[in-house]
């Protein structure tokens, strides 16, 4: 047991206990969202990290990567680099960081996958059916499937039913195009700002 008189800080982890979102965010390094690196960058090797990572965005204040089980395609995670267990452990600036970049975040993921639709998931704790406890938010597209004819078939909801893990080279070249679509955003927002 620890100090009784040392007060408990939640976004302080034991060693023991390690954060896969946190050992993603101490791999890979910071860069410019408006001049992303590009696919065969090797400071965004996804095998350097353990499982494979697929980095979309990596500001001094934000991660974005794929899902490595996603719940469809371009299923997408955001979090603080900061460990902060949950959105209450978020200080105010990563908030402001965490609501500009969803928007943006999804404006990229509908222009990548061509899919109009989308949940933003965040769960806060094990009731909640958070897993990684480390505050994220999910980006989950979801594609029209009674278009595709496929009339009695149904989304998996947010971990129910079969995940497939994420395919490297699939992971690679689809986090290579979310990073200039983001880009892409980023650029076109700075057009509108000086208009």
């Amino acid at each position: 047991m620890g100090d009784p008189n040392q007060s408990f800080d939640p976004t302080v982890l034991p060693a023991s206990d390690p954060c896969p979102f946190c050992t993603i965010a101490n791999t890979y390094p910071t860069y410019d969202p408006a001049t992303p690196p590009g696919p065969d960058e090797p400071s965004l090797d996804p095998s350097k990290a353990a499982p494979a990572s697929f980095v979309v965005l990596s500001t001094p204040t934000l991660l974005a990567f794929l899902d490595i089980l996603p719940l469809s395609h371009g299923h997408l995670l955001l979090c603080p680099r900061r460990h902060a267990p949950k959105l209450t452990d978020v200080d105010a600036r990563e908030a402001a960081e965490l609501g500009r970049y969803l928007r943006l975040l999804s404006r990229a993921l509908v222009r990548t996958t061509g899919v109009n639709d989308w949940n933003v998931v965040q769960n806060n704790g094990a009731a909640a059916a958070q897993v990684v406890n480390h505050v994220h938010y999910h980006l989950i597209p979801r594609p029209e499937i009674r278009a595709s004819g496929k009339l009695r078939e149904s989304f998996t909801m947010f971990g129910r039913g079969v995940r497939s893990e994420l395919d490297d080279d699939e992971g690679a070249a689809l986090a290579a195009k979310l990073r200039e679509a983001i880009r892409e955003v980023l650029e076109e927002e700075g057009r509108k700002s000086k208009l």
